[in-house]
């Protein structure tokens, strides 16, 4: 195969500079760093300042889609009215989105 490419030109192809070869490496990390971790983490941020803010009388949805008014608030663990005598207790973390006031209408 030497007749294809000389040894010499082969040779110095290989010789770079070790910067240029990990530019591609760090522009692929910097695109990933914008496009995906930045944004997870501050969406992770504001979840748990939602989660710590919730009170007795707020609206929530849960992970698993229950509507329901908070009427007790524990450390780990609150307690949600889904309608008129059903309870059901949640881990705080279970909380999707804090809904506006006046959602639920019949409870």
């Amino acid at each position: 195969m030497d007749f294809f490419i000389s040894d010499a030109l082969a040779a110095a192809q290989g010789q770079g500079d070790p910067l240029m070869s990990f530019l591609p490496l760090i522009f692929i990390f910097v695109v990933f760093y914008f496009l995906l971790i930045r944004p997870q983490s501050k969406k992770a941020k504001e979840h748990k300042q939602m989660v710590e803010a919730l009170a007795k009388g707020d609206e929530v949805v849960t992970n698993g889609g229950l509507l329901g008014r908070i009427s007790k608030v524990g450390d780990n663990f609150i307690e949600l009215d889904i309608t008129e005598g059903v309870t059901v207790k949640v881990q705080r973390n279970a909380i999707a989105n804090l809904m506006p006031k006046g959602t639920i209408k019949g409870l």
